[in-house]
C-alpha cells in the first residue's frame, strides 16, 4: 500500500508543533518553543575552558548555563583559531591521520558548531567541523570534498551528481549531494551553492567584530528545517494555521523548488488543527507512561539517568489455545508500536526492551527481524543486538534532542522524577529519631512543628493519635503548622520560645 505522508504545522504564542503523518497516523512530532528554540546547526565562537585528557575531550565556554562538551572525534584534522580560519582559503591539508587530531589549549579560541542539544545535565556536543545544509546540498568549508548520500543507490546518478559537484564547488569548500539532490541538473543544484555561500559570507562578516563566547550563525527555525528536510515529493500536503508561516513557507519553496509551494496549505477551520487531524489524542499518549495496543497488551516506558527501558504486557489480551503463537503475536505488535513510539517520543541513547519470553528460536528471529524492519522507517541510526537468552534486546538509537517527554515536562519537585515519595509512617520516623535527638541535648520541652497538611493530618488523627504518643514518650509539647509549601516529606522544627529554627542541628 503507497504511503500518504502529510506534515501539519500548530503555530501559538507558546509553541510550535510539527506533526509528520503516514496514512494518517502520527509518526513524527517536533516541538519549538521560545525559550527552547532548536540549537543544532547554531555555530558558536566559543573559548576552551578546560581539556580533559582521560576523557579525550574539552570543555568550551559558549555562553549557556553549560560548558559544551567537545569530543577529540569531533575535532577536524586541523585546529583551526578563528583569526586564522578566513584566511585559510581551503589551502591546508587535510589528509592528516584520523589518531593524530589536534589536542586544543584551554584559553583557545575556536569556532564550534552544535550537533546534540543539551540533555538533563549534559552541555550541548559540539564540532570544529562545519557545515551549512541546504535544500539540495551541504557546504562544508574548509575541506576539499565532493561526495553524495549514501541514500542514492543507482551508481549512474552517483557519477552524474559528482561530476556536477566537481564542476560548481569552489576552491577551500567541500560540497555533499542530499538524497533529494538525485535527478536535479546543475542549474538548481548551483543556485542552491549561491545561497549556502551568502550565508558563509555573512558568517565572515559576523565573525570580524565577534569576541567569545557568542553566536556567530543562527541555523532556520525547526518550522523551516522540517520543510528543508522532509518535504519531500511524496508528501502530498503541508498544512498550516497561521498565514504569516503559510507566507513564509510559499516564499522559501519558489526559491528553492518552486513545483512544491502548491502543496501547502493555509487552514481555515474552526476547530483546533490537530484536533481536526487526530493529532492532539495521540500527542496526549505519547507523554504517557504506559501505552495500550489494539490486543489489549500495553507497554510501559520508563526513563533513566542511563537508559530508557520499555517492558512488553500480555495486559488483557487473549489468545487462542498455542501460548507460543499467543505470545509471537502480542510480541509482533508490540515490536510495531515500540518503533513507532521511539520515532515519536524521539527517544535516544541506550533503549533496553523487555519482549515476553518465547521458547521457539524461529519465533525469536522472526520477532527481532520485524522490529528491525520497523525502526528502519526512521531517519535516526540505530543499532539493535539479537534478541538476548533473557528475552531482552538492546539497542542505541541516534539522539539529537531532548525527547518529547523532557521537551514538555519538568521533574516534580516533591520526589525528583523518581515517580514515588516517602510514605507518611516513614516522615512520622524520621520527626520521632530528631525529636529523640533533640531530647538528649536539650532542656527546652515546647517545640512547633511544621509540616505538609497531608502529615498533620496523618499525626493528628488515628486510633493512637501520633502526636499524643509522641508528646508522652519524650515528654514535650508539640503544637502543629501546617504549611502547604513544604514537600511531604519535609518538616521543621521551631522553639516555642523564641521560635528559632532548630531543625537542622538534629537531621542526620
Amino acid at each position: 500500500m503507497k504511503t500518504r505522508k502529510e506534515i501539519v504545522i500548530n503555530s501559538s504564542i507558546g509553541e510550535t508543533r510539527i506533526a509528520i503523518l503516514d496514512n494518517r497516523q502520527l509518526v513524527e512530532l517536533y516541538v519549538e518553543q521560545p525559550e527552547r528554540g532548536r540549537m543544532v546547526g547554531d555555530i558558536y565562537l566559543g573559548r576552551v575552558v578546560r581539556v580533559v585528557q582521560g576523557m579525550q575531550a574539552a570543555f568550551v565556554d559558549i555562553g549557556h548555563e553549560q560548558d559544551a562538551f567537545l569530543h577529540f572525534s569531533d575535532i577536524g584534522n586541523e585546529l583551526v583559531e578563528y583569526q586564522t580560519f578566513l584566511s585559510l582559503n581551503g589551502s591546508r591539508n587535510r589528509n592528516t591521520a584520523r589518531d593524530k587530531r589536534p589536542i586544543p589549549k584551554e584559553g583557545q579560541n575556536i569556532l564550534v558548531q552544535i550537533i546534540k542539544e543539551p540533555i538533563s545535565r549534559k552541555g550541548a556536543r559540539v564540532s570544529t567541523e562545519l557545515s551549512f545544509p541546504g535544500r539540495f546540498l551541504v557546504l562544508v568549508p574548509n575541506a576539499n570534498v565532493a561526495g553524495v548520500s549514501k541514500k542514492i543507490y543507482r551508481l549512474k546518478e552517483k557519477k552524474r551528481l559528482k561530476k556536477i559537484l566537481h564542476g560548481i564547488k569552489p576552491d577551500g569548500f567541500g560540497l555533499i549531494g542530499r538524497t533529494v539532490a538525485e535527478t536535479k541538473d546543475a542549474e538548481t543544484l548551483q543556485q542552491d551553492l549561491n545561497m549556502l555561500l551568502r550565508k558563509w559570507k555573512k558568517l565572515e562578516h559576523v565573525l570580524k567584530k565577534a569576541s567569545p563566547p557568542c553566536l556567530v550563525y543562527k541555523d532556520v527555525t525547526m518550522a523551516s528545517s522540517v520543510i528543508r528536510d522532509l518535504f519531500t515529493p511524496d508528501v502530498v500536503s503541508v498544512v498550516v494555521d497561521t498565514k504569516k508561516l503559510y507566507r513564509e513557507m510559499v516564499a522559501y519553496l519558489r526559491d528553492v523548488r518552486s513545483a512544491l509551494a502548491g502543496r501547502v496549505e493555509c487552514y481555515k477551520g474552526k476547530k483546533p488543527i490537530f484536533d481536526q487531524f487526530g493529532i492532539e489524542i495521540e500527542f496526549e499518549k505519547s507523554l504517557s507512561r504506559k501505552v495500550w495496543m489494539p490486543s489489549g497488551g500495553y507497554l510501559i516506558f520508563d526513563h533513566t539517568e542511563a537508559l530508557v527501558a520499555v517492558d512488553v504486557n500480555s495486559g488483557k489480551f487473549v489468545g487462542g489455545k498455542q501460548p507460543e503463537q499467543n505470545i509471537l503475536r502480542v510480541n509482533l505488535e508490540s515490536a510495531r508500536e515500540i518503533a513507532r513510539q521511539l520515532r515519536l517520543r524521539d527517544i535516544g541513547g541506550i533503549i533496553v526492551v523487555d519482549f515476553i519470553d518465547m521458547l521457539e528460536p524461529k519465533n525469536k528471529k522472526r520477532l527481532y527481524d520485524e522490529f528491525v524492519k520497523q525502526l528502519k522507517k526512521s531517519r535516526a541510526q540505530v543499532n539493535v543486538e539479537p534478541i538476548s537468552a533473557f528475552g531482552l534486546v538492546e539497542m542505541t538509537r541516534e539522539r539529537v534532542r531532548p525527547s518529547l517527554l523532557f521537551a514538555f515536562s519538568e521533574s516534580c519537585p516533591t520526589c525528583d522524577g523518581v515517580g514515588r515519595v516517602i510514605s507518611e509512617s516513614t516522615v512520622l520516623t524520621k520527626i520521632e529519631r530528631w525529636l529523640k535527638r533533640f531530647r538528649a541535648e536539650r532542656p527546652e520541652r515546647n517545640v512547633q512543628l511544621v509540616v505538609h497538611p497531608s502529615i498533620a493530618g496523618f499525626l493528628s488523627s488515628g486510633m493512637f493519635n501520633n502526636k499524643r504518643r509522641l508528646m508522652w514518650k519524650y515528654r514535650v509539647k508539640i503544637d502543629i503548622r501546617k504549611d502547604d509549601s513544604l514537600r511531604t516529606d519535609i518538616f521543621r522544627v521551631l522553639l516555642k520560645g523564641d521560635g528559632t529554627d532548630v531543625t537542622k542541628q538534629y537531621l542526620v
